[in-house]
């Protein structure tokens, strides 16, 4: 299910760019929801960093576009962003803050169409390299990339990252089926590790950087595989 916010403050706009989103949605087989803000201010005030793109609107009271994108960027600096405009010229200041692409009004359903279609594919292409980690008090986004590993605690799991340790709420099998295609192999029931940073194995211990996790025997020898495979295609520790 892709999140799709359209922000704009003329709700004939709204309403006809939502029902572009819904056919194309329909004709390509793809679940989308769509949530419209009548101003950038409203959008900001009730975002909640889970939406996958965005259409804003530049000219809008209470807070215009190029402002409300600025905001944007300092809570969410992910989210495709995809501007409607009269004024081509806002293309310069807009790929300055990362916009993903530009709709010159009047919007119509086959020049929607197009920017959906890029929009999608660079979400296909990025949606396996990031997970959302359910906690108590909300949602976490963590790079795939920079995950090291997956611990189970006293049912809570704890997710190891380069940088930081998120404890998050969930299942290591929901884990598993979310990672699967990933180079991640659990080395036993309590530990679901990133190959990319195993550095090295010791009888019955894998490292994970400096951390030691023990390889259980039911997981050894699928374990063993998945990492051979792995450096034999090319990869290697970080």
């Amino acid at each position: 299910m892709y999140r799709i916010a359209v922000v704009e403050d003329d709700r004939e706009i709204a309403g006809l760019i939502e029902e572009y989103i819904r056919r194309y949605a329909d004709e390509h087989g793809i679940a989308a929801e769509t949530v419209c803000f009548a101003n950038g201010m409203e959008f900001l005030e009730r975002y909640r960093a889970n939406y996958d793109l965005v259409f804003m609107d530049i000219e809008m009271p209470v807070m215009d576009g190029m402002s409300t994108i600025k905001k944007l960027r300092e809570i969410d600096e992910s989210v495709l962003v995809i501007v409607i405009t009269n004024l081509a010229r806002y293309a310069v200041n807009g790929y300055e803050l990362g916009v993903f692409d530009f709709m010159v009004k009047p919007v119509g359903y086959y020049g929607l169409a197009m920017k959906l279609s890029r929009a999608f594919d660079k979400l296909e292409s990025t949606s396996r390299r990031q997970i959302w980690v359910p906690m108590r008090s909300g949602k976490k986004m963590i790079s795939t990339d920079t995950l090291r590993y997956i611990e189970v605690m006293r049912h809570v799991l704890v997710f190891h990252t380069a940088t930081e340790t998120v404890k998050g709420t969930g299942t290591m099998k929901k884990m598993c089926e979310l990672l699967d295609g990933l180079p991640f192999a659990l080395c036993n029931q309590c530990y679901l590790v990133n190959l990319a940073y195993v550095s090295g194995v010791n009888g019955n211990f894998v490292y994970v950087g400096k951390d030691e996790l023990q390889i259980s025997a039911p997981k050894r020898k699928k374990f063993l595989c998945a990492l051979n495979n792995y450096l034999g295609a090319g990869g290697g520790g970080s």
